[in-house]
């Protein structure tokens, strides 16, 4: 009896003092303040690193947090020879759904065409491609241009995108 009361003694010690979850790995706390994927968003950069890694892991809360307020979304209509756009509002719902019906999205961003940046408010224009996985039998590339206009109130605060315009010949 003595025998098994120290056994559970031992054990109980092993796994109180020594108890590592190796699916749960600890926080990097690397000095150079560089914690992972995500950015803080303080250059432009980094909004579309963060926009990027939003459509990888499908994340519709990250996405959002590369959107301003006052967001506004924008494209041709060749069909009927005009502009279609949204707000903010509509395009959360939108990409959210485009974010639960597709297994895989995988966004590269491609070339600069034009680029200006001052100190609150910057211009882009991209080259991207976009491959989108609803199943292995259908999957959808989109090859593309995008301006972007962004903003942010200061120095120190992050860059939002106010203005996304598509500028894709489908």
């Amino acid at each position: 009896m003595q025998r098994i009361f120290q056994q559970l003694i031992f054990l109980f010690f092993l796994f109180s003092s020594g108890c590592v979850n190796p699916f749960a790995p600890g926080l990097d706390e690397s000095p150079d303040g560089n914690f992972g994927l995500i950015t803080d968003q303080k250059t432009v950069d980094g909004v579309l690193q963060n926009f990027k890694y939003a459509y990888t892991f499908r994340d519709s809360t990250l996405y959002g947090k590369t959107l301003a307020n006052n967001f506004l979304f924008l494209y041709k209509d060749y069909d009927k020879g005009v502009d279609v756009f949204w707000g903010r509002d509509d395009d959360m719902r939108s990409t959210f759904g485009l974010f639960q019906s597709a297994q895989r999205l995988d966004l590269v961003w491609n070339y600069t065409l034009a680029e200006n940046i001052d100190t609150v408010r910057a211009s882009v224009t991209k080259n991207f491609n976009l491959t989108v996985t609803f199943s292995p039998s259908d999957i959808v590339r989109i090859d593309g241009y995008v301006s972007l206009i962004l903003e942010r109130e200061n120095l120190n605060s992050q860059w939002k995108i106010i203005r996304w315009r598509d500028e894709s010949n489908f």
